[in-house]
């Protein structure tokens, strides 16, 4: 590089013979005295050595020559400054090359390096050449080191030493000499020729934005040494970093060209934390991409990552943005010990959202499980005033009416969000998290519609694998995902890790598999869709006990749960979610839909069910329920049948069921496989009145006998005597005990066959 030539910028000063009006006597400032007429100066046109020269008399302590021109400073530019002098009488002076720096506004910038080495002059006649370099850099040979402030310099001699000596100057010459730095063979700017120092303290952001300007298509070199950078720095182009950065947490670093994990491991001295913590801060910051990809490597994590403390000048975002391709570790030399707090608190029906008089509610961390009784499974604290002693939770209490202690337990997450108040769209891709059974995996932001989970594994987590504490979970895509848990070898009641729950709406969990954790997924919003996820849980013990694999917490759920593995586990459908949840009025259990399933169950009890309905209050009922096209399967024994309800805290009011189907199933080793509408066929062998048709506890809930939709005869009907009558009987239902059996009732004693369909609904 040689700006003289490339740009035709002019360093070189005019030669003497061109006037002495433009060379100064002080520091070639506009107004400064000149040589011009000077009586101790003149100009000698000819010399043995010089073709053209001036010859000055010392008359002051530093006798100065400076050009009075501007000579161009400029980022990256080194420019080499060289006298040719000689004594030629008196007292011989020493010699050195001067200079002084000025800003683009004419003043002085200060504090700089102004003169290169002196030489004495020791004979007469002896041409003796002094040069210096000046730049920006702080690299070898460079005499004045100058940064990126000035704009321009008034270069030339100062001589210096006891007075009355007479010197011949030739013409000096300044030209560049950049290429001796900056070969123009190599690719890449060196941030040291705009001012960087690699000490750790000065302040760096300018020179590195500087080389950005300049590289022109090629790449930034970040040379040994530790590179302070005070505040946000955006380049444009690629960097290779031999040095490591400094920078303050809300200071952004967006490398533009270079937006992956491996360039900022590089850029913070391979501190895979920080690393990670500047690339989503800048992730968050700029428009320029939408991803940071983890280049496939591991990231070490020694503690949580908060991630909303990374990226601490927002609190909520809303574009698009994804972290892919990777894997997060816990490491076991980290801190992950979760946090456990008791206090006492006071829970209404009538402020069902919201904990109050809560006692040490300063303690209390955001995001924590609550547990106590009354309490559903994952309900967690969505956040706090510590001023009001109140914590708003992520759903309510079914019966917790009244002040009681509550266990508050803050699990440690490789990702957390939680401090964010909203976050949207925001997608994690192909990110495997290395929990190691120290930490859990992700915790969502409290608020924020259609985020992302997809093509991730989730290995081994402490606790939970993916825990919303609000409503960031809202319209959640989990899709293609692995759970592995850390609790395969427990029995099935012992373990008490959950896969994931979900608080809001919308919520899409498709094509995950999951593996004996206590819950696959605890769902609390509407309008589900969970389809073809293969989640199983179950142990070696014989007839051993089963858990929920989904747990759906709202009666009015909304939901399809379509073809998928249920596997050793089961679906639970509650209302553990109503503080008041004795029916009062509305739909009642209503809007789920299970439809071709595969569900499968080997070596439990024969009261094991795959459908389970569990009220939590008095005089409930279903209303929208729909069982089509799955496969039932009992391996290692029987089951009684594949529904029932679970009268822990009440039973269903059979009495009030309505549009119950259950049709087009597969019952394999199950007692009692159920339908609605159930066709029954009954042969009266005997001459009766009263045909008494039982429904072999195969009604869905082994419930009530409500409506015969319709009665079709198999054979004629006979009387006593053999005699066909043509007649028909009509039905009396919830008739026996069981209030499950049909009466066809005659006008008179007959015999016959009849087949009917029965439906425990209306």
């Amino acid at each position: 590089m040689n700006k003289a030539v490339t740009d035709g910028v002019v360093f070189m000063p005019t030669p003497f013979s061109e006037g002495l009006d433009v060379w100064s006597r002080g520091d070639g400032t506009p107004g400064s005295d000149t040589y011009d007429g000077l009586a101790t100066a003149a100009y000698v046109p000819a010399d043995a050595d010089f073709a053209g020269c001036l010859e000055i008399q010392k008359t002051e302590g530093t006798q100065k020559l400076r050009y009075m021109g501007d000579t161009p400073i400029l980022p990256g530019c080194y420019l080499q400054v060289t006298a040719r002098i000689k004594a030629v009488s008196g007292v011989m002076p020493a010699v050195r090359i001067a200079g002084w720096a000025g800003r683009p506004n004419g003043t002085q910038v200060t504090g700089l390096d102004t003169t290169g080495d002196s030489v004495q002059l020791t004979s007469y006649g002896e041409a003796v050449e002094v040069t210096a370099i000046v730049g920006g850099g702080a690299r070898n040979g460079v005499d004045m080191v100058w940064g990126t402030e000035p704009s321009f310099g008034h270069f030339g001699i100062d001589l210096t030493g006891s007075n009355g000596g007479v010197v011949r100057v030739d013409d000096i010459e300044i030209v560049d000499i950049t290429s001796v730095f900056l070969r123009d063979m190599m690719n890449w700017v060196d941030v040291r020729d705009y001012g960087s120092v690699g000490d750790g303290v000065t302040d760096n952001s300018a020179a590195f934005e500087a080389a950005d300007a300049a590289a022109d298509g090629r790449k930034i070199l970040v040379p040994d040494g530790t590179y302070r950078l005070a505040s946000s720095v955006t380049l444009e182009h690629h960097v290779e970093f031999q040095g490591k950065l400094l920078m303050p947490a809300d200071a952004i670093l967006s490398m533009t060209k270079d937006f992956h994990l491996s360039a900022y491991v590089d850029a913070f001295g391979g501190d895979e934390e920080q690393a990670l913590k500047k690339g989503l801060q800048s992730l968050m910051n700029n428009a320029d991409h939408e991803s940071f990809d983890l280049s496939g490597r591991r990231v070490s994590l020694y503690e949580p990552l908060d991630v909303q403390a990374a990226v601490n000048n927002r609190d909520t975002y809303a574009q698009r943005r994804v972290l892919r391709n990777g894997q997060i570790r816990a490491e076991s030399s980290g801190t992950w010990t979760k946090q456990s707090v008791t206090s006492i608190a006071t829970y209404s029906a009538n402020n069902k959202w919201e904990l109050t008089n809560v006692g040490n509610v300063a303690n209390i961390p955001v995001g924590s499980l609550v547990e106590s009784s009354g309490v559903g499974r994952e309900i967690y604290v969505k956040s706090r005033n510590v001023g009001a002693q109140t914590l708003s939770l992520s759903q309510p209490l079914y019966d917790a009416e009244g002040t009681q202690n509550y266990t508050f337990t803050r699990f440690q997450y490789l990702l957390d969000f939680s401090g964010f108040t909203k976050l949207e769209k925001f997608e994690i891709e192909d990110v495997e998290f290395q929990c190691s059974e120290l930490a859990s995996g992700v915790m969502l932001p409290p608020s924020g519609p259609v985020n992302v989970i997809r093509n991730c594994v989730f290995n081994r987590p402490s606790d939970r694998g993916i825990t919303s504490i609000g409503e960031g979970c809202q319209g959640l895509l989990v899709d293609h995902n692995q759970f592995i848990s850390a609790e395969g070898g427990l029995t099935t009641q012992n373990r008490s890790s959950v896969a994931l729950n979900t608080n809001a709406n919308d919520v899409k969990i498709r094509n995950n598999r999951a593996s004996q954790f206590r819950h696959f997924a605890v769902v609390s919003g509407a309008n589900g869709v969970i389809a073809n996820n293969h989640f199983f849980q179950g142990d070696s013990s014989d007839a051993g006990t089963r858990s929920a694999g989904i747990v759906l917490c709202l009666k009015a759920t909304n939901t399809t749960i379509s073809g998928n593995y249920v596997d050793n586990c089961f679906i639970e459908w509650t209302n553990e979610r109503e503080p008041d949840p004795d029916f009062i009025s509305g739909f009642g259990f209503s809007g789920l839909s299970v439809t071709n399933n595969v569900f499968l169950c080997s070596n439990v009890a024969d009261w094991f069910s795959f459908i389970v309905v569990k009220p939590y209050g008095q005089n409930n009922r279903v209303n929208g329920l729909n069982v089509s096209g799955n496969l039932f399967r009992s391996v290692g024994g029987t089951i009684k049948r594949v529904e029932r309800v679970d009268n822990s805290f009440a039973d269903l009011d059979l009495s009030a069921m309505r549009n119950v189907y259950v049709s087009n199933n597969t019952y394999l080793n199950i007692q009692n496989g159920s339908s609605n509408p159930l066709l029954v066929t009954h042969a009266q062998n005997t001459h009766a009145q009263t045909w008494v048709v039982t429904t072999d506890s195969r009604l869905p809930f082994n419930g009530y006998a409500m409506e015969v939709s319709s009665l079709v005869l198999r054979s004629r009907p006979r009387d006593t005597n053999n005699v066909s009558k043509y007649v028909t009987p009509y039905t009396s239902t919830r008739e026996g005990s069981g209030q499950n059996l049909v009466h066809a009732i005659w006008p008179e004693p007959i015999l016959g066959d009849l087949t009917m369909l029965v439906r425990m609904d209306n």
